[in-house]
Parts: structure tokens; C-alpha cells; sequence
């Protein structure tokens, strides 16, 4: 069966939208109004309030909502933030760009996430920032996250760039920590046509800090307060997006029937991410565990499948960090599933006899090994 399944048909998408998505460009386009006007207004307001969240600020990107999270919470040189060492390199480099130090806590192997009790052996003295990452879709334990945090007072950045919509007992992405950041690169569940990305908070102050910061640490024009950046969310981003945002739920419910149907199709040597039984797992990625993770890739490769591994290199082992010290062996669950995630296709668009084809092609390379 000759059947090619792209990880990721981003064009098959924009077929079911694109009326609508031109419509609201030319919106933008006949406005001549292009930066922080009335659509990025706009979209802070839906996605705070899909974010159950009392403020949303529209930024550049998903890696700049993380650095003007840390700028507005105060980090500065020598403070130590603590996060996983399996995330986009992102979330360490925003704290390095602050002067300060990445500290890392292991991951938990089921949900990929930063493990809670992993948390507190690692805060010192200096330790001033926590972000726990919502990775592939799926949020942290951020109630046993938080208690931790409070307790030593420490403030939460949620990194759910891959994660809007998720939920935890209830409660969506972005509105649990301090402050929220989230990415939308056009492959993100909600992505737009280009970079941009959205910092949430139900704290007034922050959400005021934030927006300063966003526009070089001035709220009257040439009157700066703060040194900040250049961090501004574009009109033609923020349109594309609040189309898309009106299918969100949609397409995460589609995600989650593939994720569903895969978990009944492929063999049981291949270990597919369950879902979250506290809460809303969106599936930005479809990752799964196995032993012989680059055979079966080339494998799948070689007929037409897409396929990616995130992340090969944990972030302690990155060269960039060799001053922090890191070695083999520090954090052995991301050391793990560094060698044996693959993430499979999983968009919305995806056809049942698509999918139904790379859980075939699977079995038939774990028949075939036996």
C-alpha cells in the first residue's frame, strides 16, 4: 500500500479555512493598521478568557512571551531558575539570555513533564523562578507544582506553548502559575502564519508589567520606565488567529480520537502516551516510546511516513550548557526518553485509513523484528 503521511498537512488545514482567513487579512490590510491595533486587542481578550484567565498580552513569539515573563517577574544575574532538561531549548535559553542559571529536575517517564518531587531538593538561596512545561500537550501536576512554589515563595511560569486548551482538574493552561507563555508557530495547535505568542496572568500588576515590557518599558511614548524589548504581537497574526481560534476545540477534539484510535491500532511493544485521567491532554505531539526508536523511524521514514524526535539532546547535555556541569546519568528518565520518543502523525486532518496505514506499518516492523 503505497499511502504517504506527512507528520504534519498544514495545507489541508488552511483548504477548510481559507475563505475566512483572507477575509480577515484584507481586513487588516485595508485598515493599514498593523501593530497593537483592535485585532491583537482583540485576540488577548479570547484567549485569556479560553485561558480562564483575567489578562492576555500578545507578543512576538513563544520564546519571547518566556523571556519578558522572566523580565517582568524581576530574574536578573546569579538567580537560579528551575525547569526540565527535556523541552525545546527555549526554556533554558530564555534564562540564560536573563544572566541567570537553568537549574534542572527530571522528568516524570509517563507524562514527560517535570516530576514535582523531583522540585524541592533543587531550590537554594537563590533560586527565584520555577517553569514547569506542559510538554506535547499534556500540563504538569501543577496543584503538587504550586504547593511546592507557595511554600517557598517562589513564582510559576507555565511554559504551555505547546498546550493551549489543556487542562489539570479543571484548570486550562496558563491559569494555574503566575504567569502563562504560549507559542503560535504555525505548527502548534494553534498556529499562526508566521511567529507570535500570547503571556497570561490573573495578577494586574504583572499583566501590566508585561505590556510595558513588550514595548521597550514604556507605557507614555518616549517615556521609558524599564528597559524592555521590542516584543510586539503583529495585526495580521492576531486576525489569522482569532479565525483559528474559533475551530480550536474542534480540531483538539479530532486530535484526540486519533490519539485514541492509535492507542487501539498499534502493537504492545510500542507505548503510546495514555491520557490524562485528571484532566485534558490536546495532543500537540503524538510521542511514543521504543527500544529500537531508529530503526523503526527509518523504517517508517522509508515509507513515506513522517515522523520526529523530540528531543534527541537533553538540555544538560547541550553544548552551549557545559559550564552548568551536566554529564550522563544526572537525569536518566529524560536521558531516556531522549533515545526512545518518536512522535507520530497526529493533526486533525488526518484520515482514519492514514492513521489506520502507520499503525500497519508499525506492526509489520515489530512482526518483522521478533
Amino acid at each position: 500500500m503505497s499511502v504517504r503521511v506527512p507528520l504534519l498537512d498544514l495545507k489541508a488545514q488552511y483548504e477548510t479555512i481559507r475563505d475566512e482567513i483572507r477575509s480577515a487579512v484584507e481586513r487588516v490590510l485595508e485598515s493599514q493598521n498593523f501593530i497593537l491595533g483592535p485585532e491583537v486587542a482583540s485576540l488577548e481578550c479570547e484567549v485569556a478568557k479560553y485561558s480562564q484567565c483575567k489578562f492576555g498580552i500578545g507578543v512576538s513569539s513563544g520564546t519571547d512571551a518566556l523571556l519578558v515573563a522572566l523580565m517582568a517577574i524581576g530574574v536578573k544575574t546569579g538567580d537560579e531558575v528551575i525547569t526540565t532538561p527535556y523541552s525545546f531549548f527555549a526554556t533554558a535559553g530564555v534564562i540564560a539570555r536573563m544572566g541567570a542559571v537553568p537549574i534542572f529536575a527530571d522528568i516524570e517517564p509517563e507524562t514527560f513533564n517535570i516530576d514535582p518531587n523531583k522540585i524541592e531538593p533543587k531550590i537554594s538561596s537563590r533560586t527565584r523562578a520555577l517553569i514547569p512545561v506542559h510538554l506535547f500537550g499534556r500540563m504538569a501536576r501543577m496543584d503538587a507544582i504550586m504547593e511546592v512554589a507557595n511554600r517557598h515563595g517562589i513564582r510559576v511560569i507555565e511554559d504551555a506553548a505547546q498546550a493551549i486548551g489543556s487542562e489539570c482538574r479543571g484548570h486550562r493552561a496558563g491559569s494555574m502559575g503566575h504567569l502563562g507563555c504560549f507559542s503560535f508557530y504555525p505548527t502548534k495547535n494553534l498556529g499562526g502564519f508566521g511567529d507570535g505568542g500570547m503571556v497570561t496572568t490573573n495578577d494586574e500588576g504583572l499583566a501590566d508589567r508585561v505590556r510595558m515590557l513588550r514595548v521597550h518599558g514604556y507605557r507614555t511614548k518616549y517615556r521609558n520606565a524599564a528597559i524592555g524589548g521590542n516584543f510586539r504581537l503583529d495585526e495580521i497574526q492576531a486576525a489569522i488567529l482569532r479565525v483559528k481560534l474559533k475551530y480550536l476545540d474542534r480540531w483538539t477534539d479530532a486530535r484526540r480520537r486519533n490519539a485514541a484510535l492509535y492507542r487501539d491500532l498499534l502493537p504492545a511493544a510500542v507505548s503510546a502516551p495514555e491520557d490524562d485521567p485528571e484532566g485534558r491532554h490536546i495532543y500537540n505531539q503524538f510521542v511514543i516510546r521504543y527500544k529500537r526508536r531508529d530503526e523503526l523511524m527509518k523504517w517508517i521514514n522509508d515509507r513515506a511516513i513522517g515522523s520526529e524526535i523530540y528531543y534527541p539532546v537533553p538540555l544538560h547535555l547541550q553544548e552551549c550548557f557545559n559550564s552548568l556541569g551536566g554529564k550522563r546519568g544526572d537525569f536518566p528518565e529524560s536521558e531516556r526518553a531522549s533515545n526512545e520518543t518518536l512522535a507520530l502523525p497526529i493533526y486533525p486532518e488526518l484520515k482514519k485509513e492514514m492513521l489506520a496505514h502507520v499503525a500497519a506499518t508499525i506492526r509489520e516492523f515489530e512482526a518483522r523484528s521478533r
